[in-house]
């Protein structure tokens, strides 16, 4: 997975004042190396830190207003818990004040699997969510049932789902690059390590990269898969790249096309379209699982964003 990294200036003040803040106690320090390996409840948190479940809570808000953490609400036989992961994995600090105009400036924002504008599916086909298998698997006409909208996993063997996502953020700036990454791999019955697929991407219409995914991944637990999830399913995927600068596309930077972000006209119109699937005379016919941000091994849906000056 490719480091999550926070810029921050010196002069930036009201931003340090929340990071010093942050890191001004070893409780919320221990609390951030605890979520480097994988998230965790409050109350999972407050038993490993020996302490109150209030006490931690008090910490973990001074370390979300700084943004280094996320809360969100998990539904269970139980009930509701708060789950805690980590947004950043680096943290630098800049000195050099006078230059920060020139500099590069990144916008980022989270896109749910489930959010796709238009799909095409076959049989073995389905989406899961953090509660159940949503509606019926094996089942096309699914990928159009409002509930889409809460998948944390969705699987088919062969097809496309495509996404629009919105350019308001590049208009009137000077693009560097724009990216979207992805947790994913090829889908067979049940997993199979070694089971290649040809997962293809179009932007705007026009095919751009084509990763081989080496297989659908088991024989573990994903880190974040809920428990009703079967140890016999996919468990987790690889974390891919896709990049697109003024020169070429990269597929994990390696340049994989000549396209660029002027010829795939990303300033123009309203918003992007970013398809995901199996071409119909793909070599590997594999299919494809992608991974939300509860599912798999890392915490994150499909994430776009963009590198400006």
């Amino acid at each position: 997975m490719a480091e999550r990294e926070v810029q921050l200036q010196i002069d930036e003040e009201e931003r340090m004042e929340l990071v010093a803040k942050a890191l001004d106690a070893t409780i919320r320090r221990k609390i951030m190396v605890l979520l480097g390996g994988s998230s965790y409840s409050i109350a999972d948190l407050a038993k490993h830190l020996k302490l109150p479940i209030s006490t931690v809570s008090f910490h973990l808000n001074i370390l979300r207003k700084a943004g280094f953490i996320n809360v969100f609400v998990k539904r269970n036989t139980r009930g509701n818990a708060k789950i805690v992961s980590r947004q950043i994995d680096t943290l630098t600090l800049g000195f050099h004040t006078e230059r920060r105009q020139s500099e590069n400036k990144h916008f980022s924002m989270e896109i749910p699997i489930g959010s796709f504008c238009d799909a095409q599916v076959e049989a073995g086909c389905g989406m899961a969510n953090t509660t159940g298998i949503i509606i019926a698997d094996d089942t096309p006409g699914v990928f159009f049932a409002p509930e889409r909208h809460s998948a944390q996993i969705l699987w088919f063997s062969k097809g496309y789902v495509e996404y629009r996502v919105p350019n308001y953020m590049l208009k009137g700036r000077e693009v560097n690059a724009v990216v979207f990454s992805m947790e994913l791999c090829s889908e067979a019955p049940n997993y199979r390590s070694e089971w290649e697929s040809d997962i293809t991407f179009w932007l705007n219409g026009q095919e751009v990269a084509t990763y081989v995914s080496p297989g659908d991944f088991g024989g573990r637990r994903g880190r974040l898969n809920p428990e009703w999830w079967s140890d016999y399913s996919t468990q987790y995927g690889m974390m891919k790249s896709l990049r697109v600068t003024k020169e070429c596309v990269l597929l994990d930077e390696t340049p994989v096309s000549t396209l660029n972000i002027q010829k795939l006209g990303l300033l123009e119109g309203e918003f992007i379209t970013l398809r995901i699937g199996i071409k119909k005379d793909a070599r590997h016919q594999g299919g494809l699982n992608l991974f939300g941000e509860r599912f798999g091994d890392f915490s994150q849906g499909l994430v776009y964003s963009v590198d400006y000056h």
